[in-house]
């Protein structure tokens, strides 16, 4: 019997190093995949068809499914329809310069990836630390701007926000789409600060020239 709380201590190092190893992906519980139901399991198996992985933001919204598949179309609508008021183009560039604006790690990482795809691994580097030294069309500086003041002090807002917009000839449509992209980035910003969202790794990586 004396050799036994010896064995016990021996044995709880392997234990906390095992639980230190598991990765988390949020500050909160994240659902086992056998956990949710079948139409986010669907959804999952797209996500690996499409791109060969789930996105962690799926993986941890996923905790209150109901609200997950919600959102995401809500999200995926706005975002990807084709065609839309806004170029896919510019919807990226809204996405990064407010997700910059507001510390977003999980949404810089991946909307740096999806704006890589459809333009070129420099543009969201240089959005994510300044856009103003970005090289942008006025229509694109134009959308980046209304983005962030949006973004920073909505309240303060006027219609001469919208003139310059509207002077390059964007449609209310087009100012009503803009305004709801950066409303998405505000809104699920927050979720991924507050909750400790983690971005997969392969964004880092996607849309770059190989070494």
């Amino acid at each position: 019997m004396a050799n036994l709380p010896r064995k016990n201590k021996k044995s709880r190092p392997s234990s906390k190093v095992s639980a230190k190893s598991e990765p988390t992906t949020a500050w909160v519980r994240v659902p086992l995949e056998s956990e949710v139901p079948q139409e986010v399991q669907v959804l999952f198996g797209k996500f690996r068809e499409k791109t060969g992985f789930v996105p962690n933001v799926a993986r941890n919204f996923a905790l209150m499914p109901e609200h997950f598949m919600r959102w995401f179309r809500y999200y995926d609508f706005l975002m990807r329809s084709e065609p839309g008021q806004l170029s896919r183009k510019e919807r990226e560039m809204i996405a990064v310069v407010v997700s910059a604006a507001n510390q977003c790690e999980y949404c810089l990482a991946s909307h740096s990836a999806y704006l890589r795809e459809v333009s070129d691994p420099v543009l969201p580097e240089v959005l994510a630390a300044n856009y103003r030294r970005a090289h942008l069309s006025p229509r694109e500086r134009a959308l980046c701007d209304f983005a962030l003041e949006m973004t920073l002090d909505s309240a303060r807002m006027t219609p001469s926000n919208l003139q310059m917009l509207r002077s390059l000839g964007l449609s209310d449509e087009a100012i009503l789409e803009a305004a709801q992209v950066a409303a998405m980035f505000n809104f699920t910003n927050r979720l991924a600060n507050a909750l400790g969202w983690v971005p997969n790794e392969i964004y880092y990586s996607q849309g770059r020239e190989p070494l």
